[in-house]
């Protein structure tokens, strides 16, 4: 996986982050975007994993909303989506903290499962 995601960041410039603490070199997680299509339109996929001990926390809401912010300053024209399980409660309060909001006509069958939309700057 982690070719795949140099691949993204040689290519496009960005990609995945590494999440950690301030003051600490432990990996919590990691956070990014990365230029997909969804319904025939380009987008930027906000992804956020972190470690169970780091859930609960604020972690992923700041991490996320660095990465959104940091998109739309240096990706303005390009819509940002977050797709999550509907069963993921906490990832869904994560993306609409992170400013996104839902897109329910682009819910639908992902690659690995049923993904609900959230979004923000779609034409």
């Amino acid at each position: 996986m982690c070719g795949r995601w140099n691949a993204v960041r040689e290519r496009h410039g960005f990609g995945y982050w590494t999440v950690r603490e301030h003051d600490s070199p432990a990996v919590l997680g990691f956070c990014g975007i990365k230029p997909m299509t969804l319904a025939g339109l380009p987008i930027l996929n906000l992804f956020y994993r972190l470690a169970p001990a780091a859930w609960g926390r604020g972690v992923a809401t700041e991490a996320a909303t660095t990465v959104a912010a940091w998109a739309s300053a240096h990706a303005p024209d390009l819509p940002l989506i977050a797709r999550v399980r509907p069963e993921n409660l906490a990832s869904r309060r994560v993306a609409l903290r992170a400013g996104l909001r839902r897109a329910e006509h682009l819910d639908g069958e992902g690659c690995d499962g049923f993904d609900l939309i959230f979004a923000s700057r779609l034409p």
